[in-house]
């Protein structure tokens, strides 16, 4: 587990940009039952990727036509219920944070790993997100 205080700056980042905190189990259950798109965002310390990852997520809301209709997200290593639970929801895709999962009434449609999120800039998660978007959202 990550002190708040060091978490806290980056939690707010992403809520900032609309995002809804989930931290527990139940949740995520509740939020992925709802029909519709939902955009889950696994946030996550790491300097090397989550310092575009969240930028990147938010851009690509803002621009889009297309959106989730529901932004949501979990802390790895300090919402770890939420976290977990989510995982659950993105099998078979191992542990991967910071990552992005879309889903569809539920469903898994588009899952963002880490390693496709490493040294890409904002701009270039943004775009990619735009895409899915446009497949995917209403």
């Amino acid at each position: 587990m990550y002190p708040e205080y060091l978490v806290a700056p980056m939690r707010a980042d992403i809520v900032e940009g609309g995002f809804k905190e989930l931290k527990t189990a139940s949740e995520v259950d509740e939020v992925l039952a709802e029909k519709g798109t939902t955009l889950v965002f696994i946030n996550s310390v790491c300097g090397c990727s989550a310092r575009t990852a969240r930028p990147g997520v938010k851009e690509a809301v803002w621009n889009s036509v297309k959106k989730p209709e529901h932004l949501v997200t979990v802390f790895a290593g300090v919402d770890q219920e939420a976290t977990q639970k989510v995982r659950e929801y993105h099998l078979p895709y191992p542990p991967s944070s910071p990552s992005v999962a879309l889903f569809k009434d539920g469903e898994l449609v588009h899952f963002v790993e880490r390693h496709h999120i490493e040294g890409r800039s904002a701009e270039m998660i943004a775009g990619h997100l735009e895409m899915v978007f446009e497949e995917f959202c209403a």
